[in-house]
């Protein structure tokens, strides 16, 4: 799908077609789209279909005639019915006539400049375009990144009620999405690195204050990865060790128990054995096993006493 917008008196509205200082939007290119846009915009097809492969890198090529520019966006999915956050590849490519966004889904961090909600924009500049563009990539994930602390923190706040495998469960999906998150802040660290020497289209003031704010959001959201990433381990260690406990609990009660539940065994094999009964107590009362079976139980109360007062049980 291609969508062309372009800015005038700081409303954005839709074009037909693809002219100077447009801004063109494609979300999961065709072939034929694809091939289009390469004869349109005289750019490389495998340019614009990097954009589409999940697997491609972050980075900047300078191309003749225009620049090629790849970073990681952070999209929410669904993984096991339940929320969770991934990273998928934006193409920017820059040509002396407009600049294209090339991404396999709709991004909700293009979504405010199609809504005329970002402020001083303008398609018509295009390096400024390209570092609002990566300003709200790095915003957008460090919103995403307070969406995972406050999972944790629910999770957390539940471990006093009663733990279960899916809080677990939850709590790997969470570290593996910021797994990824910091493994595409570092690669679009690289990106901005770059930038900083990017002489190609004219840069001003304005713009380099923008990018340095941008270098800095960025950095900010690695070492809030780095801090969430740690604090999931404790999460973790700390249901580990709860988890543990309550096994330890069930396991030494049911010990106790079994050693209460051993003591009528003992005495009833003695009385079981094939031997003269004469020598055996309470044998010739005619009470005997009453009398037995009254004192088994004293025994076991005292035991199950005991075990209580030594915290055994």
């Amino acid at each position: 799908m291609i969508n062309i917008y372009k800015t005038d008196d700081k409303k954005i509205h839709t074009e037909e077609k693809i002219d100077s200082g447009v801004w063109v939007n494609v979300v999961m290119p065709t072939e034929d789209e694809a091939l289009r846009l390469s004869e349109e915009l005289e750019v490389d097809i495998q340019d614009i279909l990097a954009a589409c492969d999940e697997e491609e890198s972050s980075r900047v090529e300078l191309e003749d005639g225009y620049t090629l520019i790849l970073v990681d966006v952070p999209t929410p999915e669904i993984i096991n019915d339940v929320e969770g956050y991934t990273t998928i590849p934006l193409g920017i490519i820059i040509t002396s006539k407009c600049i294209t966004t090339i991404c396999t889904a709709e991004s909700p961090v293009l979504t405010p400049f199609m809504d005329n909600k970002v402020k001083e924009f303008s398609t018509k500049k295009k390096l400024r375009f390209v570092y609002q563009i990566l300003f709200r990539i790095t915003v957008q994930y460090q919103n995403y990144l307070r969406l995972i602390d406050k999972k944790r923190t629910a999770i957390e706040e539940n471990i006093g009620g009663g733990t279960e495998d899916d809080d677990i469960i939850n709590l790997h999906t969470l570290e593996s999405t910021l797994v990824y998150f910091a493994t595409s802040l570092r690669a679009n660290g690289a990106v901005l690195d770059r930038l900083t020497r990017y002489k190609r289209l004219e840069q001003y003031p304005d713009d380099k204050e923008l990018l340095d704010d941008v270098i800095t959001e960025n950095k900010q959201a690695i070492e809030m990865t780095s801090i969430y990433r740690d604090i999931i381990n404790g999460t973790r260690d700390l249901l580990s060790t709860i988890i543990n406990n309550k096994i330890n609990e069930v396991m030494k009660y049911l010990t106790s128990i079994t050693l209460v539940l051993g003591i009528p065994n003992i005495i009833s094999g003695f009385y079981g054995m094939n031997v003269n009964t004469k020598g055996m107590p309470f044998s010739a009362s005619s009470f005997g096993f009453l009398q037995i079976v009254i004192g088994v139980i004293a025994i076991c109360a005292c035991s199950l006493i005991l075990l209580k007062r030594k915290k055994l049980l």
